[in-house]
Order: structure tokens, then sequence, then C-alpha cells
């Protein structure tokens, strides 16, 4: 984080693709150095060159957003059961739709168009192919030959 013009804007760059994190009224934390977070309440944001310019409550010029200067930003987790995680995905085995075990998670890379789950076996699996989930298992509807 950066400070942005003399109003006090702050730059964010965001490493969510939950755009809400930077809503009106959205709490986030701090951190500073090795210092106490600090809770900031965002007061409005918009889209800047590939980042974000924030403003936050309380902070109205360049000298108060300088004092923000390479903080990172937390967040309380979002509670969504539709959502996936990297942390829960890998280690899950994956099977198709027949139960034909087809790989273990060991990665996940980003891609434009679907993040790609990378198998341990070397396959790689767009993430929108996954169609069921349960504990410690994927369960894909994958194009035939994607794995062959």
């Amino acid at each position: 984080m950066r400070p942005h013009g003399l109003r006090g804007e702050v730059v964010v760059e965001l490493v969510t693709n939950r755009l809400e994190r930077l809503a009106h009224g959205s709490r986030l934390v701090a951190l500073v150095g090795a210092g106490e977070g600090r809770t900031l309440e965002v007061e409005g944001s918009r889209p800047h060159k590939g980042r974000h310019l924030v403003r936050f409550t309380g902070v109205e010029r360049a000298e108060e957003a300088e004092a923000l200067r390479g903080a990172r930003l937390l967040a309380e987790p979002i509670v969504d059961p539709e959502a996936m995680f990297v942390h829960e995905l890998i280690g899950c085995e994956v099977r198709d739709a027949s139960g034909r075990h087809v790989g273990v998670v060991s990665s996940v890379e980003a891609n434009p168009a679907s993040d790609l789950l990378v198998l341990d076996g070397g396959g790689l699996v767009p993430l929108r192919f996954v169609t069921g989930r349960h504990p410690g298992v994927l369960v894909v509807d994958v194009p035939d030959g994607l794995l062959e």
C-alpha cells in the first residue's frame, strides 16, 4: 500500500477476487511492520491502473496515508459454502464422474480462463470442470482425451 494524491487515498493491490473487500463500510486491519494492527473502514474505492484507489474513514491527508505505506491489509474470512480455496484443494483426490481415480492435487496454477488443478501425475484440470466436492475428494467431468 502507498499514498496517492493529497486527499488521503492509498493504492491497494488486491490478492483476492472478492471485490466486496473494498466495498463502502468494509473493515480491514492494516499491519504496518511488526506493530499492532489498525482497523480501517473503507469509505470508498475505485479501480485504477490494475489496482484500486481506496479512501479510509479518518485518513484524509497525504501525511495520514503515508503512515500506511507498506501496510498489509487483512480481512475476516468470507463464509461462502460454494467457494473453493487453494489450501483446501491441495492434497484432494480427484475422481472422474464414474469414480475412477484421476490423481491428487499437488498445486493450483493461476490461469486467466480458469485456474488449473495440477495433478501429481502432471495432468492439468481446469477448475471449472469440478462438479462435486466431498471431504478430501473432488469430482470432475472433463472432456474425453484431456487427461490421456
